[in-house]
């Protein structure tokens, strides 16, 4: 006879273990469906399938887990919430997994089954892979990994052999001159500091990196006793496929990989392999930053998490509400010692602010599966987060309880916050607009128009365009980070201000027309988005595009004729051929 829901479960552990296991190798197959698709999808040109199928394997890993904790909520009845029964079945499947490529995603799946079947249940070592459960799988540098081209082959030869094995069913629009630019790049940064050896190989990831309107190889070239790291850009125009340039600058690899930056589409059947390679070649990045990157983003929070406690087991200094100015829809703390922010929404906002909590999250979700474009900061959302109650600072306690008071509650000497958004810490705007030299400023105001340009771009209109609301990487490049007003570009009206005629609209002290709530008056910005006369003027002359309502309608018609507007991750400067549209 079949348990009923309420009662007490009979079903063995090692059953439902092979359960999450198949709703495990479920996702894996779905994820890699998608993923599988990014090269045809290339070679057609078809970005608008490509921009599908990225949101589409976004949402995979919900979907699974959905379906897969609504069937084991049945089956366990009342022992959903029975630590021993949850304990066994963390036995069995860590045996079933033991084996496996992907063992350590298999583990992130288990923590995400278990929070969404167990209520209320906060990290538990005992029931959870709070720390890893397997040996990382070492980085095995073989055939079935890499091609590996030896430097007796010789420049051309391997450039020629590279192109040739990179296979992308499209024509090269100008193979020969494409081995030209390579060859001159390579012997003009490379080759003029360091002198080839018998050791000199070049390796380069088999799997092919897919985002947008783009394709990624990246290799890596040993020359005088070190490895020297590289990627090449590959474009398909309407004239064929095309080498847009050759990039050694680690900055520029590191920014490729960032976390304002979409997820690659990218086969990876050993996934810590291809990960073991990235963090070879961009040594800075965080592996939780480089598995985010390749689309594993719930286990990049998963090895988040475990830094963020390594951290806490050895640092000292206290949580503090964040420095700048206090946000009207989120509540802002740190660690000093730690690159993290975070971020709880509000239990009630002040006007003009007005939404509710849940539409905020839905702001934050449309960012997550939005194309960032290098401008929006990535997050991870967090349940039941537990901090060390004598580690927040008195300032902070009593923010906490002003400001988000339903959303705490303390369990021993932890506080527990019901939910939270993390964000990579970076110095607000206006912070550092405020105390900058003018030569320093002049970068920055430039990339801010150019941040809120290129979210146009990409269908995304900010709102709420305030310094305050942007902030700086340590690359200085400007990243958009609130996220509670943002809308879709093509549903804004922007508009002129209409001249006022007679002697009652001119002294108006409300206006005279009407105002929609989705209407914009660009002209409007220049009162408003940079206080400093001595940056304003630099800054309204360089972007006199951003206070005219017909490059923003402009926009509105690329983007609803189906238009891609590729974003790229590099400065436009070191492209091959700068005219050459994708």
């Amino acid at each position: 006879m079949e348990d009923m829901p309420g009662k007490s479960s009979k079903i063995p552990a090692e059953y439902l273990a092979e359960e999450i296991l198949n709703g495990f190798n479920e996702y894996r197959a779905r994820f890699g469906k998608y993923t599988s698709e990014a090269p045809r999808l290339f070679a057609e040109r078809n970005w608008q399938q490509t921009q599908i199928n990225h949101l589409e394997r976004l949402r995979v890993y919900k979907r699974v887990l959905r379906e897969l904790c609504a069937g084991l909520r049945e089956k366990l009845g009342e022992d959903q919430s029975n630590p021993d029964i949850w304990k066994s079945i963390k036995s069995f499947y860590q045996n079933l997994i033991i084996d496996k490529p992907d063992s350590e995603l298999a583990e992130t799946f288990f923590n995400s089954t278990i929070r969404k079947s167990f209520p209320g249940l906060s990290i538990d070592e005992n029931l959870m892979f709070v720390q890893e459960g397997h040996q990382p799988k070492e980085l095995k540098i073989n055939l079935e990994l890499l091609n590996i081209y030896p430097s007796a082959m010789g420049l051309e030869k391997i450039i020629r052999k590279i192109l040739e094995d990179y296979d992308f069913g499209v024509p090269f629009m100008d193979k020969e001159q494409d081995i030209q630019y390579l060859i001159n790049s390579v012997q003009e940064v490379i080759l003029t500091r360091y002198k080839v050896a018998p050791e000199t190989e070049t390796q380069i990831l088999k799997s092919v990196f897919y985002r947008n309107k783009a394709a990624y190889l990246i290799g890596r070239t040993y020359l005088g006793h070190k490895w020297m790291p590289f990627i090449i850009p590959i474009a398909n125009g309407p004239k064929g496929i095309f080498v847009d340039t050759l990039i050694f600058d680690p900055d520029m690899m590191s920014h490729l990989f960032s976390f304002t930056r979409s997820y690659f589409m990218v086969e990876a059947k050993v996934p810590s392999q291809v990960v073991g390679f990235l963090h070879d070649v961009i040594p800075h990045k965080k592996t939780h930053e480089l598995y985010n990157a390749i689309g594993f983003n719930k286990h990049g929070k998963t090895l988040l998490y475990r830094d963020f406690l390594r951290h806490l087991s050895q640092s000292q200094d206290k949580f503090e509400v964040a420095p700048g100015v206090k946000g009207m829809v989120m509540t802002v703390f740190a660690l000093p010692s730690l690159n993290l922010v975070f971020k709880i929404i509000k239990d009630h906002f002040e006007p003009p602010k007005n939404m509710t909590r849940a539409e905020v999250r839905d702001k934050y979700r449309l960012v997550s599966w939005h194309d960032r474009v290098g401008r929006m900061a990535d997050t991870h959302e967090f349940e039941d987060f537990a901090i060390p109650l004598d580690r927040i600072s008195e300032e902070l306690k009593n923010e906490l309880k002003n400001t988000v008071n339903s959303l705490l509650r303390v369990e021993g000497d932890k506080l527990i916050i019901k939910h939270l958004y993390t964000e990579r810490k970076m110095i607000p705007l206006n912070v550092f607009l405020e105390d900058c030299e003018t030569e320093e400023g002049i970068p920055v105001i430039e990339d801010y128009g150019r941040a809120i340009l290129q979210l146009a771009q990409a269908n995304i209109f900010p709102g709420d365009m305030l310094t305050k609301n942007f902030g700086l990487t340590r690359q200085k490049r400007v990243v958009f980070y609130d996220y509670d007003e943002i809308e879709f570009l093509e549903a804004m009206n922007f508009r002129e201000k209409p001249k006022a005629e007679t002697y009652e609209q001119i002294y108006a002290s409300e206006p005279w027309y009407t105002i929609a709530k989705n209407d914009v008056f660009p002209e409007d910005f220049k009162r408003w988005m940079i206080g400093r006369e001595d940056l304003r003027s630099h800054f309204i002359e360089y972007h006199n595009d951003l206070f005219d309502p017909v490059y923003w309608q402009s926009i509105q018609n690329l983007l609803k004729a189906g238009e891609l507007i590729h974003a790229f991750p590099y400065p436009e400067e070191i492209r091959f051929r700068p005219e050459e549209k994708i």
